[in-house]
């Protein structure tokens, strides 16, 4: 996922740019609102720091807003209520108030991306398809296997949605964690083992869910028989 990235604050920035690089994400930094403005991407998600050196933030909010429907998150260190509401107001999808962490911001970049997906042609496609046996209708949230509909517990269903986004890609458990339950989330992490071994079962045949020890697991799609 390509992140573009405006933020002034240069510790800030390569901090964030880091973690950010070591969850898979691509990003581009800029310092000014006019390097935001000229950059001519392509990106999924931009990332806005209101407290720019040459222009308000808002303002570049409203500007990108205008040329068309990319997710805009805003970073601020400002505490007013009305800096955070006009910013919605003008198009911003959320708002992260500093300080934050490296995984709250990846937990909304993933929570903003599911809520405007539906906006894209793919979501509009119909269920996708995995192999010849398995669908995954994302409107519906509705899971069929062999044409039949597989009953998932609503978190089963959420982290095989998360997991057939990028199948074979291997996701950290940290991920898994951010994007199907929440930043917040401190319960045990064996509650994930529990809802993968679940999925494994109800959709034996159609998938495979590999753990990979101390880091976390990899959904693959079981090839047909004589495919090549």
């Amino acid at each position: 996922m390509r992140v573009l990235l405006v933020e002034d604050d240069e510790p800030v920035a390569q901090s964030l740019r880091r973690g950010l690089i070591r969850y898979g994400f691509e990003v581009e930094w800029v310092s000014t609102g006019a390097a935001a403005l000229d950059h001519a991407g392509p990106y999924d998600v931009v990332l806005l720091d209101l407290g720019l050196p040459d222009t308000d933030g808002l303002d570049v909010c409203k500007a990108l807003r205008l040329r068309g429907d990319v997710p805009i998150i805003v970073i601020s260190a400002r505490s007013d209520e009305t800096d955070r509401v006009v910013g919605l107001e003008l198009g911003a999808d959320d708002y992260v108030s500093k300080p934050f962490g490296v995984r709250e911001v990846i937990a909304r970049i993933r929570a903003v991306m599911r809520r405007v997906r539906p906006r894209t042609p793919h979501a509009d496609s119909g269920p996708d398809r995995y192999g010849s046996r398995l669908t995954v209708d994302r409107k519906a949230a509705r899971v069929r296997l062999d044409g039949e509909e597989v009953p998932l517990a609503p978190k089963e269903y959420d982290l095989l949605a998360f997991l057939t986004e990028e199948p074979g890609a291997l996701m950290s458990r940290e991920q898994i964690m951010e994007a199907v339950w929440d930043a917040n989330w401190f319960g045990p992490t064996k509650t994930l083992d529990v809802h993968v071994a679940a999925l494994r079962r109800k959709l034996a045949g159609a998938i495979s869910i590999e753990a990979v020890r101390g880091v976390g697991f990899r959904l693959e799609i079981v090839k047909d028989d004589g495919a090549s």
